[in-house]
């Protein structure tokens, strides 16, 4: 587990790229609650890369079909990461950010579609459709 960077990975990478790409600017690893992959911070926008196993994906399948050795470690592992991704939700949202979460699969299926997530959540903001 030492080997796992908590930011750089392909997944971020990635959709790092096509936000860039589509000329979205943001800061990575930005100093608020929960460390946002990429923030858009005039638009107060937190954006988390996902990946499946470590945020529990089809929690309730998995937890009982994938993991099969060392289980209680990583089902606590797992467990904990995923509490504290809803605290970090509720806390980024109760200071005013919105809050996009993306699956790797979403990003590595069709990042377009997470870019244009991201632009549509970037036009209500600026509308004031969310608060």
């Amino acid at each position: 587990m030492s080997r796992i960077s908590s930011s750089g990975s392909h997944l971020e990478s990635r959709l790092g790229r096509a936000l860039w790409k589509a000329g979205i600017r943001y800061r990575k690893q930005y100093k608020v609650i929960g460390r946002p992959d990429f923030a858009l911070v005039q638009n107060r926008i937190a954006i988390f890369c996902d990946s499946e196993f470590w945020h529990g994906y089809r929690w309730g399948k998995r937890a009982q079909s994938t993991i099969r050795t060392n289980r209680q470690f990583w089902l606590n592992k797992i467990e904990k990461n995923r509490l504290r991704d809803k605290v970090v939700n509720r806390e980024l949202r109760r200071r005013g950010w919105q809050v996009l979460r993306f699956w790797g699969h979403q990003i590595n299926l069709n990042v377009e579609e997470c870019v244009n997530v991201v632009m549509a959540r970037i036009k209500e903001v600026k509308r004031g459709e969310h608060h």
